[in-house]
């Protein structure tokens, strides 16, 4: 390959999450510190442990030998930058400046939709598992969450219950759902005809849909993803969706997410929301940041990590199949997420979960409590990381905890 993946980076005391808060509370879910004689395997924050695309640091680099950084004004290659990235899989193909908005990350996007939307006491549709930032942007606002499980079909791949979906939004009279396309924890593309049927059940309730799309760059071989915006007319006018780079070129430190929407009205009230607040301006080094991503280099680079990814889930999920018995888990098609049901093991064993989780923070095995993402018996793993790292896990939990 071209670009470094294999690499072991020493990020200890840069101000990486995923090292520095082990062992602390900052969010109350991290893994403890690993005993003496083991150093720690980050595999939780959902960042990587790759460098990022070297077009990046060079334009960030430029931008930096200049010496002012006052006040300044969003670039047109900032908005044709996102214009050309989105259109390159033949979607969102009327896509204009008009439409593309800066968000302070992801968070801060649903946070005001969920506002502008709805008010305090009012219930809104998730998907469980669900990835656990949505429960404060839905729950800190004083707003309910109401989970549509999805279910594992005979191959294990987790599904959308439609019926279950229409029967909990007319139960809760729900005018507002959170969307995850690609899936995080599960790791789902959804395809076509899923989304379609998704649709059909939001439109003939009247809900309008907030579509996290962080995920959309990281799909594997034989997956597609399709803007959720761009199923049919509905859609697009009762969709409004997220997006960033940070997730594929790993810049979440540097906060630089974005809003599509189409509909006109939704647009003006989820910016005017943004704009009272005062927190929704982006850091010029973040402009430019994103400029380096949505390059030519920065499709190459991507193109090389997302074959690392898959080797590194489909190698993951074939160890654990053969290996660990009692645990189960599905291959992810996208994203670099992994989530695995120990409930069998549990069982088998007489552990509980946590026996499960702080035998492996003992050993420097950086896993993450599933039941924040409402996995009654789960793990979330992160597997992006240089492969040597995630044999190294793996071993450890062979050797120290799947015993």
């Amino acid at each position: 390959m071209k670009y470094d993946f294999t690499s072991v980076i020493d990020r200890k005391g840069m101000d990486a999450t995923a090292f520095d808060s082990v062992g602390k509370r900052k969010w109350g879910f991290e893994p403890e510190a690993p005993e003496d004689g083991f150093d720690f395997i980050p595999l939780w924050v959902a960042d990587m442990n790759f460098a990022t695309c070297p077009e990046i640091t060079k334009r960030i680099i430029e931008r930096a030998s200049h010496p002012l950084f006052g006040y300044f004004n969003y670039s047109d290659e900032y908005y044709q930058s996102i214009i050309d990235w989105r259109q390159a899989d033949g979607y969102h193909q009327d896509l204009k400046f008009e439409n593309i908005g800066y968000e302070n990350g992801v968070h801060g996007f649903l946070s005001s939709a969920v506002e502008v939307l709805t008010k305090p006491g009012d219930y809104i549709l998730l998907h469980s598992p669900v990835y656990v930032g949505f429960k404060s942007d839905v729950e800190g606002l004083g707003r309910h969450s109401v989970y549509s499980p999805l279910v594992q079909d005979e191959n294990g791949v987790w599904r959308m219950d439609y019926e279950d979906m229409d029967k909990k939004i007319k139960e809760f009279n729900i005018k507002t759902a959170i969307f995850c396309s690609p899936h995080n924890p599960t790791g789902r593309v959804w395809t076509k005809d899923e989304l379609e049927k998704a649709m059909q059940v939001f439109e003939s309730n009247d809900v309008t849909v907030l579509s996290d799309e962080i995920w959309a760059d990281l799909v594997f071989e034989g997956h597609k993803h399709i803007p959720t915006q761009c199923v049919n007319e509905w859609a697009k006018n009762n969709v409004v969706a997220a997006y960033a780079p940070s997730k594929t070129f790993n810049l979440a430190g540097l906060v630089g997410s974005y809003h599509i929407i189409y509909n006109e009205k939704l647009r003006k009230a989820i910016r005017k929301h943004g704009l009272k607040t005062h927190y929704n301006e982006m850091n010029v080094l973040s402009m430019h940041a994103l400029n380096g991503a949505y390059s030519q280099v920065g499709r190459e680079w991507m193109g090389e990590l997302i074959q690392v990814l898959e080797e590194n889930a489909r190698w993951a999920y074939e160890y654990i199949k053969n290996t660990f018995s009692g645990v189960d888990c599905s291959m992810p098609e996208g994203t670099y997420m992994m989530f695995l049901d120990c409930s069998e093991y549990c069982k088998k064993t007489g552990k509980s979960l946590d026996d499960v989780l702080k035998a492996g923070w003992r050993v420097g095995v950086g896993w993450q409590d599933g039941r924040k993402f409402e996995g009654p018996c789960h793990i979330r793993l992160n597997l992006a990381s240089p492969k040597s790292r995630l044999e190294e896990a793996f071993d450890r939990m062979k050797t120290y905890v799947f015993i």
